[in-house]
């Protein structure tokens, strides 16, 4: 079973290394590593090349954002499984990727997700909030909530089946990507009990208030456009969890 890893960077040279070198780790052999990069102005591309034939396919142009990169990447992927992995992240052990593919093969699903934790920059052991999907609902999608994307992967086939991002989208086409997948077209779905996934203070969809009222607009957005009655006052409910999650920042340990 091949699986294909996606990372789409722009001006990432501060974490990007770390990032690559958490794929070529993984102890499992059959990896295609896709790295979309849109024209960075840094030297996020020198960085990338210096992996040389370690990552199989590179890809460096203007894009028109985020999601349009990972699209790129989905058009050129081989794999049977696609994982995206973002710039400033990194897997947490090198045997994830091998979890995943048992988690696939032992329950024939779709799609599999996981845990994952947010890290301080300065300090990747120190877990400031611990995002668990094992309490994801689908009828949960009302309310903002949806398994961890960077844990997310999916078979190939399911992307050409029902599409890839909608690029219109600016901090939430992951979002609508789910809901399409799981409320949509009811596809199969595991969890696997485990964090996989650290992710650094201060992505993207967390820079400003403007940034969170986008976030919100394009939740509530996904949402209608697929069907799902809700209303922003139900979507900003989910940050009493996340204030919950940075208390036991460590399953179930308050600090």
């Amino acid at each position: 079973m091949k699986v294909t890893i996606i990372t789409a960077v722009y001006n990432g040279a501060e974490h990007i290394k770390s990032c690559i070198e958490s794929v070529l780790n993984q102890n499992y052999p059959n990896i295609e590593y896709i790295l979309v990069d849109g024209a960075s102005k840094d030297n996020t591309l020198s960085i990338i090349n210096s992996f040389g034939n370690k990552i199989a396919k590179v890809i460096s142009e203007p894009d028109r954002g985020m999601y349009d990169a990972m699209n790129k990447g989905l058009r050129v992927a081989t794999g049977d499984i696609v994982g995206i992995l973002n710039s400033d992240d990194f897997y947490a052990n090198n045997k994830i990727i091998s979890k995943v593919v048992e988690g696939f093969k032992r329950s024939g699903a779709d799609s599999l997700y996981a845990d994952i934790a947010f890290v301080l920059k300065d300090n990747l052991n120190k877990t400031v909030r611990y995002y668990s999907s094992g309490n994801f609902k689908p009828w949960k999608f009302r309310f903002g909530y949806m398994p961890a994307h960077p844990s997310f992967f999916l078979k190939r086939e399911i992307y050409e089946k029902y599409g890839h991002f909608k690029s219109d989208y600016k901090l939430c086409a992951d979002f609508d990507l789910i809901v399409r997948l799981y409320h949509t077209h009811k596809i199969s779905y595991v969890y696997l009990p485990e964090m996989i996934v650290k992710m650094r203070m201060g992505g993207k969809s967390n820079q400003s208030v403007a940034n969170i009222m986008l976030l919100n607009r394009e939740i509530l957005r996904g949402c209608l456009e697929n069907g799902i009655k809700t209303n922003i006052i139900f979507i900003y409910l989910k940050y009493f969890t996340k204030i919950f999650e940075l208390l036991f920042n460590k399953k179930g340990k308050l600090e």
